[in-house]
């Protein structure tokens, strides 16, 4: 009965020496603070007539001017991180997406283009459609999405490769992408189809890529590149121009210094953008609106950006970074401006 004792009081002594590494580790993460990119300037009246972009967490971006709106992903339920990782099935929250939808003035939304059909990117897209009679593009695995929240198939487009689509002066096109290699060996995770409608609620592991895409918008004040998730396809962005790359970092400094280096090439510097506004850097588990970055050791989200202070003097001296802050609306085609 002795060793018993010993052996179940060592069990304990291990388990809770474990399970405060665990914590200390998850509570240390970087501040916004260290992070030195000037902040953009919010759009004020004088710039009622320009293009607008308001940054709404993870890669959900609002595009307004004035007379159109379009969403680029939908995420704002925002299961818990126990949610995530006990796979319980999670509904849509209902009054959070009433909320944003009020608090943001989306009553003019034309269309919802999910960059692929992960969890942190579409999991509200058929809820704010059916607010707002908004057409949903995307791949095929986005329209089961849309099928399942009971969104009316002609508001649903699947959208081929390089497909453009016109929302009043607004030109979307999507361009087939690769997802980050972020899984174990390089592999994508959650890959593979949504191959029927999906009802909710469901496990987050129910939203499957589906296919990724790269989403161009275009708009006669200039021309903007949404990049939701850090892959890239070797020079199939050469002679696709961009003034503006929203570029996702999430995980990237896990994919290595080079990696990084050749992204931003084959994104940034074969678009020759004028700025770049990082995005997917924050914790998704966190609520809506809580801007916090992930532990150190999931993302490092300050050597992911001396990476890319590193990057962008070799590459693009002439470009800019700048830090989106959450809800705030940026004349994103009449930058430089910054806040003092």
């Amino acid at each position: 009965m002795r060793y018993v004792r010993r052996a179940a009081l060592t069990i304990v002594a291990v388990t809770l020496v474990i399970s405060l590494a665990a914590v200390l580790l998850w509570r240390d993460r970087p501040s916004l603070e260290s992070i030195k990119w000037p902040t953009p300037a919010v759009a004020s009246s004088a710039d009622a007539d320009s293009v607008t972009v308001t940054w709404l967490g993870v890669t959900s971006l609002l595009f307004d001017d004035g007379e159109t709106q379009i969403l680029i992903d939908g995420f704002f339920s925002r299961p818990s991180l126990a949610d995530i990782l006990l796979q319980r099935p999670v509904e849509n929250d209902a009054p959070q997406i009433n909320y944003v939808m009020n608090e943001f003035r989306m009553r003019r939304l034309a269309a919802i283009i999910p960059v692929h059909s992960h969890f942190d990117h579409a999991m509200d897209i058929g809820a704010i459609a059916n607010r707002s009679s908004a057409s949903i593009v995307g791949s095929e695995s986005t329209a089961q999405l849309a099928r399942g929240a009971g969104v009316p198939e002609d508001q649903i487009s699947i959208a081929d490769d390089g497909a453009s689509f016109e929302f009043g002066a607004f030109r979307v096109t999507l361009i087939m992408a690769r997802h980050a290699p972020i899984g174990w060996r390089g592999s994508v995770p959650l890959d593979g189809e949504i191959e029927a409608p999906l009802t909710m609620p469901q496990p987050v592991t129910a939203w499957r890529m589906g296919g990724a895409y790269t989403v161009i918008v275009e708009h006669p004040q200039g021309t903007a590149l949404v990049q939701g998730s850090a892959g890239y396809r070797k020079y199939r962005l050469l002679g696709v121009p961009a003034d503006v790359v929203f570029l996702s970092v999430a995980q990237l400094n896990t994919l290595g210094r080079d990696y990084a280096d050749l992204y931003w090439q084959h994104t940034v510097t074969a678009t020759g953008s004028h700025s770049v506004y990082p995005i997917h850097f924050d914790d998704y588990t966190k609520p809506f609106g809580e801007t916090v970055l992930p532990p150190r050791i999931v993302d490092n989200f300050e050597k992911t950006a001396a990476w890319l202070d590193e990057i962008q003097r070799r590459w693009d001296v002439d470009t800019s970074l700048f830090m989106p802050e959450f809800g705030k609306p940026i004349a994103i085609f009449s930058q430089p401006a910054t806040e003092p």
